[in-house]
């Protein structure tokens, strides 16, 4: 084992209570996506941190959801270098109450426990603890940005957070995400996308009774745009498309003017989200009912990770560096699951995903994390960073 590694092993095993006690605090300070103060204030208490460790610090704020922490470390005479991107997220998926109910702890098997604390808090914490560890052995080969944003939990539905990541990770060289990471020690090298689409049917509406000649229902025709639309879907390209929110009508005796219908859809790639939206678009514009018409209306969008080359260099590359710091074989796979490991890849940085501790139960009562794995995975973190080349994958600055 280089000495480096050793170096950097023996700061995190240092300040491993330090590392415990800003998880905890996370934890504890309740988070939910529309709880905009929560995640506001673990924004503040990162800050916080991040300004004792030396990384530069600003706010991009959201009107509607939880500001966007920008941190900048090492810029100073490197700018000329491409930066390192760290991303991660400060919202849960859980209501207010949730800490009282399930405070952050600790149990005999070594696991912790608590609302968010492996969704990603702790990915927080390891992400400022791998860098000050790189300062702590002198290293400053290129800058390193965190993009941490406030609410990916409910996919940016509130806010513009996914076109700043791609403004703030422009022209980076890689990017870590420090989402969740999986109990079987593999790292996440793809992602599908996914989005949320209406359509609006309007019709005619009439007595159902005294002039149904006059109605052109609304509902009818909505049926057979879904019907339409879900008959695409293509499992093993993993084109999905699911129209899982029906609303129209007003009662039986009155055929309906308005119906609509809103469906979640998944891809694996931008070729296939645009063959969605097309077959989406297609479905609207025609129209099985007389004198009806349709529109379409994008709630969300959320990018693919492509399983690009860029990520699979990475990925080797963190693969090797987990083997040379002691820490053992590693390997890698697809997920259904979206993050914002798409948005940085959607522009060509590649990105490795579920960098976070090892656990399960995401998005429950029951989520748990391997304290163990929290501080392990912050050593791989700054050993790979450490020895990040520029043309890691054929690419000079």
């Amino acid at each position: 084992m280089k000495e480096v590694y050793s170096e950097i092993k023996a700061y995190i095993d240092a300040n491993r209570s330090e590392m415990l006690g800003l998880w905890e605090h996370i934890v504890n300070t309740e988070s939910g996506s529309r709880q905009i103060e929560g995640v506001n204030r673990v924004g503040y208490i990162l800050q916080d941190w991040m300004e004792a460790a030396g990384i530069r610090t600003r706010f991009v704020e959201m009107e509607n959801a939880g500001n966007v922490l920008i941190g900048e470390w090492n810029y100073e005479g490197n700018e000329d270098k491409k930066p390192f991107v760290i991303v991660g997220h400060m919202d849960t998926v859980f209501k207010e109450g949730a800490v009282a109910a399930n405070p952050f702890r600790v149990d005999e098997e070594g696991n912790a426990h608590g609302p968010g604390c492996l969704d990603m808090k702790p990915g927080l914490v390891m992400g400022i603890y791998a860098v000050k560890a790189l300062k702590h052995v002198g290293w400053k080969e290129r800058p390193v940005k965190f993009i941490y944003v406030g609410d990916e939990e409910n996919l940016h539905m509130y806010s513009n957070a996914a076109d700043v990541i791609k403004k703030e990770a422009a022209g980076a060289l890689a990017a870590f995400n420090f989402e969740t990471g999986y109990p079987h020690n593999k790292l996440v090298v793809g992602r599908k996308g996914g989005g949320i689409v209406e359509v609006v049917v309007h019709g005619v509406a009439a007595h159902s009774g005294i002039a149904p000649e006059k109605g052109r229902s609304a509902v009818i025709e909505a049926a057979h745009k879904m019907i339409e639309i879900e008959s695409h879907t293509d499992i093993e390209r993993g084109l999905l498309i699911n129209c899982g929110l029906v609303s129209g009508g007003i009662g039986e005796n009155t055929i309906p003017d308005t119906c609509s219908f809103r469906m979640g859809i998944r891809f694996p790639s931008v070729a296939i989200r645009d063959e969605i939206l097309k077959i989406i678009h297609d479905a609207a514009e025609h129209c099985t009912v007389p004198d009806t018409t349709a529109e379409v209306n994008i709630k969300m969008l959320m990018d693919s990770m492509e399983n690009t080359d860029g990520v699979n260099a990475l990925f080797e590359h963190i693969r090797r560096t987990s083997i040379d710091c002691g820490l053992g074989d590693m390997g890698s796979f697809m997920v259904g699951g979206v993050s914002d490991s798409g948005a940085t890849v959607s522009i060509g940085i590649p990105t490795v995903c579920a960098m976070g501790p090892r656990g399960e139960g995401n998005h429950t009562e029951r989520e748990y994390a391997n304290v163990e794995s929290f501080y392990e995975r912050t050593y791989l973190a700054a050993c790979a960073l450490y020895e990040l080349k520029d043309d890691f994958y054929g690419v000079k600055e």
